[in-house]
């Protein structure tokens, strides 16, 4: 099995304070997330002394075997805390809750789409012959798409760790694709909970999916906007997104010029018989024809 690299991931360095959570990184790190007091009291789950401890004591369990590198016994053990963990939905129903409200949000963008258009055809319509609507005009203002959330007492900042956690593990054994679903079901428990979005930008570069990679990275950057080591991770991928989206233009002119040529070959012309000429006054294009190309 090939390491994991974390380069560019590890937040913070390991700490011994009873008040923390340690979270080893992939690679051999760790991340300390402090428990900090909140301003407000939130509602919380039922989460009794004992069903807390248990929870606890699976996730330190599981640290001990991630650090020794049982990868497979980590899972286990992380997975043993999440299902001991209070939670009105499992993970893979969070997801599918999910899954049904992008649907719809895609839906009734659709249908807003297609109302549009309608209006659009029936006031050109109009305008041909002369009529004038009786009808108040329409908002034309598009209609943000809403993102899912999970509601307050359905959080759970405990539970976002042990799924986070429990992604390491599938990111060591190389199952990035459930790593992902682990970290969105992270970031969905705990929208504020910076390591998920770290490991889940982690997930999709290894993915091949340095769009959506930079993307949670500097979702991550928002967060700890203070942190160095998230802020040369969001220039790194802004480096090769930008150069991806390059090659990626490149090849599209590539395969325009290529069907151009196609079509003009025809009449025995390419598009090398057409030049771009810049008018030096006033900075516009002229396109000038020379058939000796």
């Amino acid at each position: 099995m090939s390491n994991f690299s974390s380069d560019g991931f590890d937040l913070d360095a390991i700490s011994t304070q009873d008040n923390s959570d340690v979270i080893y990184e992939v690679g051999g790190g760790a991340t300390v997330i402090q428990n900090e007091e909140p301003a407000m009291k939130e509602v919380e789950p039922s989460f009794n002394t004992s069903e807390h401890d248990q929870c606890e004591e699976f996730k330190k369990q599981g640290n001990e075997q991630f650090k020794i590198g049982n990868y497979l016994e980590a899972f286990d053990l992380y997975t043993e805390a999440i299902e001991a963990c209070p939670s009105k939905f499992t993970g893979e129903e969070i997801l599918r809750l999910k899954d049904e409200f992008d649907e719809k949000q895609r839906s009734e963008a659709l249908q807003r789409s297609r109302l549009s258009e309608e209006r659009r055809r029936k006031k050109e319509d109009e305008k041909k012959n002369g009529v004038s609507s009786s009808q108040p005009p329409e908002s034309s203002k598009p209609q943000p798409f809403k993102t899912f959330e999970l509601s307050q007492e359905d959080k759970n900042d405990k539970l976002a760790v042990y799924y986070c956690n429990r992604a390491a593990t599938l990111q060591h054994m190389e199952k990035y694709n459930d790593a992902l679903k682990d970290c969105d079901v992270s970031a969905l428990l705990n929208p504020k909970y910076t390591k998920a979005f770290v490991r889940r930008s982690a997930a999709h570069e290894r993915l091949e999916d340095t769009e959506a990679a930079l993307k949670d990275a500097k979702a991550a950057l928002e967060l700890d906007p203070r942190n160095a080591t998230i802020r040369k991770t969001v220039a790194r991928l802004e480096k090769i997104e930008a150069e991806r989206l390059e090659k990626l233009k490149e090849e599209t002119m590539g395969k325009l010029k290529d069907l151009g040529n196609s079509l003009l070959g025809n009449f025995g012309l390419s598009l090398d018989n057409f030049q771009a000429v810049q008018d030096p006054k006033t900075g516009s294009y002229n396109i000038a024809f020379n058939q000796n190309k």
